[in-house]
């Protein structure tokens, strides 16, 4: 299974549409996780013209997504199970706060955004993973999002590093 992981999208405040770079890997995409921060429900529904979308609210999501989406999520691949939070919040790192989301849950990777700073790192077991952002670097070098293969119950995540937004 092959899923493209992105977050921080914020069409059509930051970017007015999906990056050619992120467009070519969405083609071929077994499922979406976006991390939050969609802004419209648009992006939503154009991202779902590619593959199914497992997606939670982010902090400046509109009205529309919150009534759709949920602020977290609980995937199931097989033996796989993966936590998607977009991780805003008052207190502590983003990193920590959506370790934290998931603390009472069995996960082998939690996933989340809100940062926009790329991240793959192993906390203990787990694989803490931020795509970044795909139209809004920040202060980033780069425009990033994620990939994740799932094979045989194992996980192998990859950053997609690219120039431009267009």
């Amino acid at each position: 299974m092959r899923i493209v992981i992105l977050g921080d999208t914020h069409i059509p405040k930051r970017g007015k549409h999906f990056p050619k770079r992120l467009l070519a890997e969405l083609k071929t995409a077994d499922a979406i996780i976006h991390t939050g921060d969609f802004q419209t429900i648009d992006v939503y529904n154009d991202l779902r013209v590619f593959a199914p979308v497992h997606g939670v609210i982010g902090n400046v999501d509109s009205e529309e997504l919150q009534q759709i989406l949920p602020s977290l999520l609980l995937l199931s691949f097989g033996d796989i199970t993966i936590g998607v939070v977009h991780g805003h919040g008052k207190g502590k790192t983003t990193e920590k706060r959506a370790l934290l989301a998931f603390e009472h849950e069995q996960v082998d990777a939690v996933i989340f955004g809100h940062s926009h700073i790329p991240v793959h790192k192993q906390i203990g077991d787990i694989t803490l993973f931020n795509p970044g952002s795909a139209t809004d670097k920040r202060r980033e070098k780069q425009f990033s999002f994620g990939l994740l293969y799932i094979q045989k119950n194992t996980l192998r995540f990859e950053h997609v590093f690219y120039d431009s937004k267009d």
